[in-house]
């Protein structure tokens, strides 16, 4: 059984504890620590409050190999993180002259005179050893205390990166030794999770190494893969035989084996075929297109959309039948039909998708209930539509819709 080393992030500042903040530092970091055969094993967000982070630094000094903090290494009075990491380490704060006049320096090469207060940024712990940063201000540290390594890096993408790639990543290297983790992720469509365990766990409880973890995300299940080698490659042959056992028994409701999201995948497949596609929304609102073009290179296969929100527009932009609209309603399976056709006439493609549905809170009767879609897909030979009752809110069914749209065009590419 391999033993990775272990380690924390503590993530600090009261901006991250917002509901609109995402501490995408520790997602990078963690990456980059399981490349080195270092297995993060909690995350922390801790708020500019001087209790809080002293007592969260002393419980991950105890009990990890490699602690990293992020953010906290500016000039104001609320940037508290070389204060507290040396209390809680029990180390001095000493002014070191060097990365002071590095810092002034900086500042007079853009013409400016330092304020007094970015003296702050050269108070270094006791025994650390400054990492320097190009991009800013904010000089980093490294220390080892009762072995275990103490990393303290600016909170900038722009400054954190370059730090930890060029200062950090090697020192941290060394003391992984050899042993390498690798993740991946496996995406299944059109399952629930019970089903999903049901169908896998025969399979994957085998195994102490690799670790299967199942997730349900918005409108997929993940299935998280994490394995520990001598090597990396050991690691991946491990995760190919458990992963290809998994896909045996999931057949094609698995779409991604990489993280590849489902309009990657099915942009790729598109790509791959030479096939173009267009898309025609109502109550997705526009999403189905908007996923399907924040794939860079979708010019080569997406050509047009439409949103036909209100009946007349499905009847003027892609000549959907009025007498079809009275006879079966705008959320109905000719209705779906119709506007796929239209659209694929319209733009001339080999596929045109189309969504109509009830995204709710309000309009939803008992024959259709809020979260009733119909979602068509026609090509040169067809034209079929699926009838969905989507859960959820308004956005998770809008989201859903589009899922299940993708996901009968990625089958159709199969």
């Amino acid at each position: 059984m391999f033993e990775s080393l272990s380690a924390e992030i503590i993530a600090i500042g009261s901006e991250l504890l917002a509901p609109d903040r995402t501490d995408t530092n520790s997602l990078w970091l963690t990456e980059q620590l399981n490349r080195l055969g270092i297995e993060v094993k909690l995350k922390t967000i801790v708020g500019d409050d001087d209790a809080r982070l002293e007592e969260t630094i002393k419980d991950a000094a105890r009990r990890s190999k490699v602690v990293i903090t992020t953010g906290g290494l500016g000039p104001t009075e609320d940037d508290i993180t070389r204060k507290i990491t040396a209390r809680a380490l029990g180390r001095r704060l000493l002014l070191d002259e060097v990365v002071l006049a590095e810092i002034r320096q900086r500042f007079q090469s853009f013409g400016v005179t330092m304020p007094e207060r970015n003296s702050r940024q050269a108070m270094v712990i006791e025994d650390a050893e400054v990492l320097p940063n190009p991009n800013g201000t904010a000089p980093g540290m490294f220390l080892d205390h009762n072995g275990t390594a103490i990393v303290l890096l600016p909170g900038p993408p722009r400054e954190l990166k370059p730090m930890f790639e060029n200062h950090v990543a090697a020192k941290l290297a060394g003391r992984a030794g050899s042993l390498r983790v690798v993740r991946r992720m496996l995406r299944v469509a059109g399952m629930g999770e019970s089903a999903v365990d049901e169908k896998i766990a025969p399979v994957y409880s085998q195994y102490d190494n690799p670790v299967t973890t199942i997730l349900f995300n918005k409108s997929e299940i993940e299935i998280h893969l994490t394995a520990r080698g001598r090597t990396e490659k050991e690691a991946n042959d491990l995760l190919d035989r458990l992963s290809a056992q998994i896909e045996e028994r999931l057949g094609n409701a698995v779409f991604s084996f990489g993280g590849e999201t489902m309009e990657q995948v099915v942009g790729m497949k598109l790509a791959l075929g030479g096939y173009t596609l267009s898309v025609a929304e109502s109550c997705t609102g526009g999403l189905l297109a908007q996923r399907l073009t924040s794939v860079p290179g979708s010019s080569k296969y997406f050509i047009e959309g439409v949103v036909t929100y209100a009946n007349d527009a499905k009847t003027r932009a892609l000549g959907v039948e009025p007498i079809l609209l009275l006879e079966h309603g705008a959320v109905s399976g000719p209705v779906a039909e119709a506007m796929a056709e239209g659209m694929r006439q319209r733009a001339g493609t080999d596929f045109a998708l189309s969504i109509t549905g009830i995204a709710g809170p309000e309009g939803g009767t008992e024959e259709k209930p809020v979260g009733t879609v119909f979602i068509a897909l026609a090509d040169e030979v067809e034209t079929k539509h699926r009838k969905f009752t989507l859960p959820g809110d308004r956005n998770l069914v809008r989201w859903r819709a589009s899922q299940a749209a993708l996901d009968m065009l990625r089958r159709k590419l199969l």
